[in-house]
């Protein structure tokens, strides 16, 4: 039988190694489950990565999407309870509900219980006015409405609690000449729509994925140290070479934007714990530490708003500044994860060489030839700078405690 060539080269190799090719009968499918395997580790590294990746990002964005979540409920809650209880306004319930519904614990809190007491006051001081003015004619009415929107606006310039004031004192005086109800019935139907939405708001906050004041105002302080961290460098690259007047008011500006967040933030945090909802340490001694560390950068700005004469520029300075960047930067995160802060050797250790340069610079008399304006923002340099390393213990300090009371295991 004779072998067309095709034949012949397919079975030379299987001739002469006096059997089946390996390469021609197994090179194929080994080529596929290579393929095949490399198909399977590319897709669990991009299924971990995706698990990680979305992991991050809710972490990220964890206490916005409780946010979501509770803003919804108390929404569509209020809004059937409403419409249950056949409350005249069903709207005035589910507004209530959504105001109310904060980031925090805290924040819900102190929105409530402003709300209501506006909502209270301005309703009895509309019903009141209403009842003495009437409603016989327009210019009445408007009388009234000027009587008591005037006197409740002025308060809620002094009291920011009472700002809902003046708008219910208006819906309650208004209200009547469109529904033909009483002050005192378009009073109490305003308090029960306001309640409501002001219970269930407040009742969402607290059960469904409540977000504590304090892990927001920890955040917050995390995000500050580090904003501080990285003003330090800047600040003291300045002392150098010198920083422009808009340059230095940007990294002040942008502390104090965070120290104002923080503030804030602290503040609701702290009615947690006047209310015995959080059992976590008093904030105020971190936020007071914050503030004195702000104070220092304040300073340190000052001296760096022009570059210091190369005579002062001690050496020992950059790595002054680097240790206690560091030590800024893991205290941040020892404040995130609950954890211990690093240790201060490396920043004892920069401070006194800073100040063996500084008594050196002394001995040798340098500062006498300067000008007075140049001397004064040295000394006050070196006096922040030992205030910064005091102030750093104090922020270990603090830092320890939160670990102590709050770790990760609580």
């Amino acid at each position: 039988m004779m072998r067309s060539p095709d034949g012949w080269r397919r079975a030379a190799p299987a001739a002469r190694l006096g059997g089946p090719s390996i390469t021609s009968w197994t090179g194929p499918s080994y080529t596929s489950e290579r393929l095949i395997e490399g198909l399977r580790e590319r897709a669990a590294t991009l299924s971990v990565q995706l698990q990680m990746q979305s992991r991050a990002w809710l972490g990220r964005h964890k206490a916005r999407l409780g946010l979501l979540l509770r803003v919804m409920t108390s929404a569509l809650l209020s809004f059937e309870a409403a419409r249950w209880l056949n409350v005249h306004m069903p709207l005035w319930a589910v507004l209530t509900a959504i105001m109310v519904t904060q980031i925090s614990v805290g924040r819900s809190l102190k929105a409530s219980l402003d709300y209501l007491s506006g909502t209270i006051g301005g309703a009895v001081f509309g019903a009141v006015v209403g009842i003495l003015v009437g409603g016989g004619s327009e210019v009445v009415l408007l009388v009234g409405l000027a009587i008591a929107v005037g006197p409740l606006t002025l308060i809620a310039t002094v009291r920011q609690s009472l700002t809902a004031a003046p708008v219910t004192a208006a819906i309650v005086l208004v209200a009547p000449a469109f529904t033909l109800a009483t002050p005192i019935a378009a009073a109490a139907d305003r308090v029960l729509e306001v309640a409501l939405g002001a219970v269930i708001g407040l009742t969402i906050s607290f059960v469904l994925f409540p977000a504590s004041a304090y892990g927001v105002a920890i955040e917050a302080a995390a995000r500050m140290i580090d904003r501080l961290a990285n003003a330090l460098g800047e600040l003291i690259t300045g002392l150098k070479v010198g920083l422009e007047p808009g340059a230095l008011h940007r990294i002040q500006d942008g502390i104090g934007e965070t120290f104002l967040e923080l503030n804030a933030v602290g503040a609701e945090a702290e009615r947690e714990r006047a209310a015995r909802l959080s059992s976590a340490p008093d904030i105020r001694p971190l936020l007071l530490t914050l503030l004195r560390l702000r104070h220092d950068l304040v300073i340190i700005g000052r001296a760096a708003a022009s570059p210091l004469p190369q005579t002062l520029q001690a050496e020992p300075l950059t790595d002054l500044a680097t240790a206690i960047g560091d030590f800024l930067r893991a205290s941040g995160t020892a404040l995130r994860t609950r954890r211990m802060p690093p240790r201060l050797d490396g920043v004892d250790s920069a401070l006194c060489s800073y100040a063996a340069a500084i008594e050196t610079i002394r001995q040798e008399g340098a500062t006498r030839r300067l000008p007075s304006e140049v001397t004064e923002r040295f000394f006050a340099l070196c006096f922040t700078l030992e205030q910064l390393g005091h102030n750093s213990r104090e922020l270990h300090r603090c830092v320890a405690e939160w670990a102590q009371s709050m770790g990760p295991d609580k």
